[in-house]
């Protein structure tokens, strides 16, 4: 019997064990939810072949923000933007919440088995490890290097649009801020220059590009259906799985890890022996490696684990950020009034830099402008990349709610019991929507809300989030590690691109959708076969434009 059968098998009785212990244990079929149009296949469909978030946003409207919804052979789960509950999932009980198996499985395909796999003991001793890299002084120590690198972008935009026929040039900024932020990442996190922004480009940046979506873009009903097996399938069978598979979309995931692999192996040797000789740089992979060598024998990290890491801060520390940019900035071309407000207040303080004597902007400096704060954490908000995080519940539990819920028997209750085993999606989008935190225009991009006390500073009952009350970085023991680092890189990019150049709509932009590949991803309907794209029009910012009111 080959091992697709051992899985199926063991899939199959896992299956089956679901449904008796759902009629005779604790259960969620009386908590509100849409109806299911298919006992096999539930309401995945729904919520994974749509835009991302699109199935959150819906059913939160209609069932509030606890929602039972049906999965595989209709096995009930749950979707959960309830403050009271996610700060019980994440920062109260967060080991006892662990990612869900086959979410371990993808992370474990993206970047081996690194911080983003790791659970329990393991990801104290990966975190451990890993912290004195992504401490506030050092991640500020790295603005001059994003700032290179932002420059570097910029210098490139410039040199396409004194090159073309008009004053300006259509970019697919998407691609551009891809390519700079791994640059950003390798030098701010590796001491490595990527070379990601010349016009070969460096390998790793080919390999990179396009992967989320070439593997996990538009998912079919098989994949799906895998997907959701996966999470009954043995881990061991999972990876030999993963390793053999060939399917083109595996066969991607395993040319990325290949060289990106490669590359940890000759940059561990490099910064160890640079720290035998008494030599040591302060990038976040230097700061890693000494940590784990003066770290107690049994909390050390093995080589492999070394590599992983690598390859999660080189996956996460570009993927997202070139992401997130590149939606602040669509949404800058949607709305000209917001973008002449926060280039103004970035000239503003130029002044005040070069009055002073100085050149470049110091984190301070970034840090005082209340327009960019504001815009900021309203694209954090409003494009939270990873819109969902999946979690299982390893006991019965009782989940405490913000407000209560009424059933669909009409009970009314103030908290949840959950049986073991409960499939989670904790959903950063939906939470970051509530319109009792947020306001009535939560589903309206408006940086106003953050400004004057304006409502996102106001309700803040239940405390989720590590930034601004948002779930976008999580929060708890499984909080994004990078996030001072994304941070700065953040509002480094934003403040060089805006202050340089000005950003227009193109008719393509109206096709725009937010394509669920693991990430919230940018992408044109009808050219899915070209990949991330954002764009825009772009020229240079004129020094003289006023406000608009």
């Amino acid at each position: 019997m080959d091992r697709v059968s051992v899985a199926v098998g063991f899939a199959t009785l896992a299956i089956i064990y679901k449904i008796y212990r759902r009629y005779t244990g604790i259960s969620l079929t009386d908590v509100a939810g849409p109806e299911s149009p298919s006992f096999i296949m539930g309401n995945t469909k729904e919520l994974y072949q749509g835009q991302a978030a699109e199935a959150d946003f819906k059913w939160q409207a209609q069932y509030g923000d606890v929602i039972r919804f049906k999965g595989l052979f209709s096995e009930d789960q749950l979707i959960i933007c309830d403050p009271a509950a996610l700060n019980y999932i994440f920062v109260k009980a967060g080991y006892r919440f662990p990612k869900s198996h086959d979410r371990r499985a993808i992370s474990n395909m993206l970047n081996g088995k690194g911080l983003t796999w790791a659970d329990g003991e393991d990801h104290k001793r990966h975190r451990k490890v890993l912290s004195p890299g992504f401490g506030a002084p050092e991640s500020k120590a790295l603005l001059p290097l994003f700032q290179g690198c932002a420059e570097s972008m910029s210098q490139k935009w410039m040199d396409l649009i004194t090159n073309s026929k008009g004053e300006s040039a259509v970019l697919n900024i998407a691609a551009w801020l891809s390519r700079a932020a791994l640059d950003a990442i390798g030098e701010g996190a590796f001491d490595i220059r990527f070379g990601s922004l010349d016009s070969n480009g460096s390998p790793l940046a080919r390999a990179y590009s396009n992967m989320l979506t070439d593997v996990f873009g538009s998912p079919s009903n098989g994949q799906i259906v895998f997907q959701e097996v996966s999470r009954h399938i043995p881990f061991r069978i999972l990876e030999y799985l993963a390793e053999t598979s060939k399917s083109p979309r595996m066969q991607r995931v395993r040319e990325v890890a290949v060289l990106a692999t490669s590359l940890a192996r000759d940059m561990v040797k490099d910064k160890v022996e640079l720290l035998l000789q008494g030599k040591s740089n302060r990038d976040v992979f230097s700061l890693l490696v000494k940590a784990n060598i003066d770290t107690d024998a049994k909390a050390k990290l093995t080589e492999e684990e070394l590599y992983a890491q690598m390859r999660v801060i080189l996956f996460a520390g570009h993927e997202t950020t070139s992401k997130t940019i590149s939606w602040a900035l669509l949404e800058l071309a949607r709305h000209p009034e917001m973008q002449s407000r926060l280039r103004a207040e970035i000239r503003e303080t130029e002044a005040v830099i070069y009055a002073r004597g100085d050149t470049e902007f110091t984190v301070t400096d970034l840090d005082n402008m209340p327009y960019a704060t504001a815009f900021i954490k309203e694209v954090l908000r409003f494009y939270p990349v990873v819109y969902q995080a999946y979690r299982c519940a390893t006991q019965d539990e009782v989940l405490p709610l913000s407000q209560p819920i009424t059933t669909r028997s009409g009970k009314v209750i103030r908290e949840l019991p959950i049986p073991k085993g409960t499939q989670i999606v904790a959903s950063i989008a939906a939470y970051n929507r509530i319109k009792d935190l947020w306001g009535e225009d939560a589903h309206v991009f408006n940086p106003e809300r953050w400004l004057n006390d304006g409502t996102a500073t106001e309700k803040k009952a239940t405390s989720v989030g590590v930034y601004a009350n948002l779930l976008t970085f999580l929060g708890g023991v499984k909080s994004c590690i990078g996030w001072r680092f994304a941070m700065i890189e953040l509002q480094t990019f934003i403040t060089e691109a805006v202050g340089k150049f000005e950003f227009a709509l193109t008719d393509k932009c109206e096709r725009i959708r937010r394509e669920p590949s693991v990430l919230m991803t940018p992408m044109v309907e009808g050219e899915f076969e070209k990949g991330v794209q954002v764009p825009l029009r772009v020229s240079v910012a004129s020094r003289t434009e006023t406000v608009c009111d």
